[in-house]
């Protein structure tokens, strides 16, 4: 079959009871749209008949695990078999305007990845949720030196020739949408965000506020000592390296040039932490693709083109 423009990728894990009228709705929308496209469903080991659910349903690319390997797991796995030059992730709990899909991917143009950007929180655990989410994003806001209004939503489409040189560097967990996001921008793609509603979900929540914040904060630092560890061991490493100055200096004033052991310390710990972070960025300098899909932003130039220039005219001598 020939490749088609939009791969709609949709991880499933028990989610029975409205499958049927999410596919129906994202169908309806595509059908409408000027994009051909597939729908490619990964049933991510569901034990409420979901999967048999699914192979009632016409129409759409079914594929399944035995066991529940996790929604990172089938996004990637989802976005090797997508055939469409952009794919579309996105979940099946009735929270994300499925509808405006076609929408998404026209705000695509000019850009690697579209991320519908959530303008209102629906999710459980709120009085942790939110503080969490928030000082994640912050910091990945920071460490990628963009903002980022919303890191990890599950609605988003991108160029898949992009994405497939780094899908294997995804978590099997929910932060493989936070990781996408990062890996983008830190190999210098492009991120558009697009305000979309938020819904309350269908079912229940399959989100630890503990289990999977914490793997969130995990998986930020990890992908900042991938591509830019000197933001962190930087500012680290100037602050120690300022505390055991100013403790220099008390102990030269305070104790007639006699240095404490720990003033000792606190230096030699600034300058490992400059060293760490010297090698970290060294390491994934070298180790980092010597080619790469270029950003859907780049203009090139014909080198055979040639532009005329046009001299100025030579003022007239003066006195004539």
């Amino acid at each position: 079959m020939a490749d088609l423009d939009v791969s709609i990728v949709l991880p499933v894990y028990n989610e029975r009871g409205h499958l049927g009228a999410e596919i129906d709705r994202i169908r309806a929308a595509m059908d409408a749209s000027r994009y051909t496209y597939e729908i490619i469903v990964i049933d991510d080991g569901s034990n409420d008949g979901s999967g048999e659910a699914l192979r009632q349903i016409e129409g759409i690319r079914l594929i399944q695990f035995a066991t529940n390997r996790g929604s990172g797991s089938a996004r990637k796995y989802g976005t090797r078999a997508a055939r469409g030059d952009v794919v579309v992730w996105t979940d099946v709990d009735m929270t994300y305007p499925n509808d405006l899909i076609p929408e998404l991917v026209d705000q695509l143009a000019g850009y690697d990845q579209v991320v519908g950007a959530r303008t209102s929180e629906q999710g459980t655990h709120k009085v942790f949720r939110v503080p969490a989410k928030l000082f994640i994003r912050k910091l990945a806001s920071y460490l990628v030196q963009t903002p980022i209004p919303d890191l990890n939503s599950g609605l988003r489409a991108f160029r898949r020739d992009v994405a497939l040189q780094y899908v294997s560097q995804l978590p099997p967990g929910f932060s493989c949408v936070t990781t996408i996001t990062l890996t983008f921008l830190a190999h210098g793609y492009s991120v558009k965000y697009w305000d979309i509603e938020y819904s309350e979900r269908a079912g229940s929540s399959k989100f630890h506020w503990w289990t999977d914040t914490r793997r969130y904060l995990l998986q930020v630092i990890r992908m900042t000592l991938s591509f830019n560890p000197l933001r962190v061991f930087l500012p680290l490493g100037l602050l120690l390296m300022l505390i055991g100055s100013g403790k220099l200096v008390y102990d030269i004033v305070a104790n007639d040039w006699k240095v404490a052991i720990n003033t000792l310390l606190v230096l030699f710990a600034a300058f490992q932490v400059f060293m760490i972070g010297m090698l970290a960025d060294l390491v994934g300098r070298a180790t980092r693709a010597t080619e790469e899909v270029q950003p859907a932003a780049l203009h090139t130039v014909d080198p055979g083109a040639v532009v005329p220039v046009v001299a100025p005219p030579e003022p007239e001598p003066a006195g004539r």
